[in-house]
């Protein structure tokens, strides 16, 4: 059983809010699901101390919305000042580029996440497609006898690829590869990829009058979210709390 200044935290309600916390293990979900609920007992406790109006009395229930107002009230918003904007653009040229564009072809050997033997003969016959390629086979021809994606009908041609059109793991070595068939198979949630580079253009770097809204923006919300952080353990360090050790679970809230 979980107290927060004598209000209990009954443990079905726990249980319920587990589904909401995916986690490898069942005690780390269990420990995510009661820290958030403590954390929601908190606001609600210090909310109605403010006469701010809260919508129902339990842990478990009620809207929300009390809670921005709460926030709004007692943590300050910062405001990032030229200097910090201009210091952290120029420590981190990389974040401000347009996206490089990469036209590109592929061919898909499909497999199933979850079908091991699968993947592992995918893997297989798309080595020996890259090694044919070496040997001069005609990538078109491959990729409309092979590939398991659309884009055979187009010799697998995936045209300009910008960041963010492909799924993550796929983008990754895309965008870093060389011109040219990769040397290694590709492998994606769909299954694994002959790739051939044809074109890159580079990222360009962007002004800092471009970026600037956009840098401010993320400075603040940055510092935003630590000082939300440091106020939610000052009102943990202010409660009695019993059944739960507040600080042992690692929340990214407490970083």
């Amino acid at each position: 059983m979980i107290q927060v200044n004598q209000t209990e935290i009954p443990e079905k309600v726990i249980l319920e809010e587990m589904q909401y916390h995916p986690a490898e293990t069942r005690e780390e979900a269990m420990a995510k699901a009661a820290e958030a609920l403590v954390i929601g007992e908190l606001f609600k406790q210090r909310a109605k101390d403010l006469g701010i109006e809260v919508a129902d009395d339990s842990a478990d229930g009620g809207s929300d919305d009390f809670i921005e107002t709460l926030i709004d009230r007692e943590v300050a918003r910062p405001e990032a000042d030229e200097q910090a904007c201009r210091q952290y653009f120029e420590q981190n040229p990389e974040r401000f580029k347009t996206s490089p564009i990469v036209e590109a072809r592929h061919i898909l050997l499909a497999a199933a996440p979850d079908d091991d033997l699968e993947r592992v003969n995918a893997k297989r016959m798309a080595e020996q497609l890259i090694e044919e390629l070496k040997q001069g086979h005609d990538f078109a021809q491959l990729a409309r006898q092979y590939s398991s994606c659309p884009s055979k009908e187009t010799d697998g041609n995936l045209g300009q690829l910008s960041r963010g059109q492909t799924v993550p793991e796929f983008e990754r070595q895309l965008f870093t590869a060389e011109l040219g068939v990769m040397k290694y198979p590709v492998e994606s949630r769909y299954g694994f990829h002959v790739v051939s580079v044809d074109h890159k253009i580079e990222g360009k770097p962007l002004p800092y009058e471009a970026v600037r809204d956009k840098v401010a923006e993320y400075l603040e919300e940055k510092v935003h979210r630590k000082a939300v952080s440091q106020y939610i353990q000052a009102l943990a360090n202010e409660a009695d709390i019993k059944g739960f050790d507040f600080v042992s679970t690692g929340s990214p809230l407490l970083q």
